[in-house]
């Protein structure tokens, strides 16, 4: 069902120390990112100059690589973290195994590797 994001972020802080799959689905774009999940923060950007720069992000911090479709290229994640753009209307859906974020910019599925 829907979280809150205090509840999403209960849920997820338990996975810290395990390898996660993000996989990134945005228009015609769709990226799926391996990493071994160290940290996770939230990071709150007040001075963005304008809508593309998020007000809100989701930073998972670890080590991973980055795999683009269709091209199947791997590539390490180029940042030691990945981050998620968060809105005040994102929704945050766990069904026991999968998360699920949903932004105006596409939807991220987070689960175990």
């Amino acid at each position: 069902g829907f979280l809150s994001i205090e509840e999403f972020n209960t849920l997820i802080q338990q996975w810290n120390g395990r390898t996660i799959q993000i996989t990134k689905h945005e228009i015609n774009d769709i990226d799926q990112t391996i990493i071994h999940l160290q940290n996770i923060s939230y990071d709150q950007n007040t001075r963005r100059i304008d809508d593309y720069v998020p007000k809100h992000s989701l930073l998972l911090h670890g080590d991973g690589q980055v795999e683009s479709l269709p091209t199947m290229s791997n590539e390490p994640l180029p940042s030691s973290h990945y981050e998620i753009p968060l809105e005040d209307h994102s929704l945050y859906e766990f069904n026991g195994k999968t998360f699920f974020i949903t932004t105006d910019r596409g939807v991220y599925k987070l689960e175990l590797a």
